[in-house]
């Protein structure tokens, strides 16, 4: 029988020398409740143009892959998390560009082959 999915609610944070620590509290299906934290470097995160507000959904991601009936706790945002999501990042944006350019495109030629009103 397959394990319900563990919920990870968002407790808070601490910060000291550039480093950010999220704590959180994962519920189980018996309703069990576990502390976890995830540490991120600040200095890290703006190297990468992460967002602080955008921090705390990323480290619930690495618990969320991270906690498959393991023991540990304490986890990190590593520089390896950083750079994929980055990566992502970058492909969504240059995606979003092509899109755009090929919009505008379209807007384009259809001006183009538009007939001359009568004047």
């Amino acid at each position: 029988m397959e394990n319900p999915k563990i919920q990870f609610v968002f407790k808070g944070f601490s910060q000291a020398a550039g480093i950010r620590v999220f704590a959180f509290e994962s519920i189980a299906a018996d309703a069990t409740r576990t502390t976890f934290t995830v540490k991120t470097d600040l200095a890290l995160t703006r190297t990468f143009g992460i967002r602080l507000q955008e921090l705390p959904l990323l480290c619930r991601a690495v618990l969320e892959r991270s906690c498959t009936g393991v023991e540990k706790r304490n986890f990190a945002y590593t520089e390896e998390d950083m750079t994929r999501y980055a990566d992502w990042a970058a492909a969504l944006q240059e995606a979003a560009h092509k899109r755009k350019q090929a919009r505008r495109s379209l807007n384009h030629t259809a001006e183009d082959t538009e007939p001359l009103a009568s004047q």
